[in-house]
């Protein structure tokens, strides 16, 4: 199976391609560039590997929650090259593929929401696969749950933001880690070879949260 990537959702832009369980991928640091740059990023990829971008088979992309602009750009760009070619699309979470970046098996991931929220979830690799012990949700830091036990991994942007309210939940924390196009395509290949792609018109983001901003009223509240 040959399989492209993106990941969008933060301030990183990055892409991969999945050749028959190989796996190559680049990003780099967009600001508000990953428009601009996710196809030239893929199309130099795809030469270097020696494969042309009509011969994948499958499509997979970071569904969010993240950017809303970013989670919506990795979902079109999906989108358009599946739609010409007939192609499945898998969105994957990017709480999860932070996770399996990490490489630990218990991981609290977090990023930063602004307005004063996380998107936050954890979760514990089981026989190979990634389950939610807490569902992923935006909410404010203070108010996130707890995860049972112990021996969990933090990661994520929200650990550098707010690491005094969550340092007491985990046992490391990595707030460098950030969900990568390398970690969708791993997440992503299973699923398609057991037929859990979808048509490309009903690939969508996964936005947790409809507010982009707060209102001029409410930053004065504030």
């Amino acid at each position: 199976m040959r399989l492209a990537a993106f990941e969008t959702s933060t301030e990183w832009c990055s892409v991969a391609l999945w050749i028959d369980g190989e796996i190559c991928g680049g990003e780099q640091r967009a600001g508000n560039r990953h428009g601009e740059l996710v196809l030239p990023m893929l199309e130099r990829l795809a030469a270097s590997a020696g494969i042309a971008i009509p011969a994948l088979d499958a499509v997979a992309f970071g569904a969010g929650p993240g950017s809303f602009t970013g989670l919506r750009i990795a979902c079109g760009v999906a989108q358009g090259i599946a739609f010409a070619r007939g192609l499945p699309v898998i969105g994957i979470s990017t709480l999860e593929a932070m996770a399996e970046e990490s490489g630990a098996p218990r991981v609290v991931a977090c990023l930063d929401a602004r307005m004063r929220e996380v998107y936050y979830s954890a979760l514990e690799k089981t026989a190979g696969r990634w389950r939610e012990i807490i569902a992923a949700q935006c909410v404010a830091p203070a108010q996130a749950p707890v995860p049972p036990g112990t021996g969990w991994a933090g990661c994520g942007n929200g650990f550098a933001v707010y690491g005094d309210v969550f340092r007491d939940r985990v046992s490391t924390m990595q707030p460098e880690i950030h969900p990568s196009a390398v970690a969708i395509a791993r997440l992503a290949a299973p699923r398609l070879a057991a037929g859990e792609g979808v048509d490309a018109a009903l690939a969508v983001p996964v936005y947790l949260r409809d507010k982009v901003a707060f209102t001029s009223e409410e930053r004065k509240a504030r």
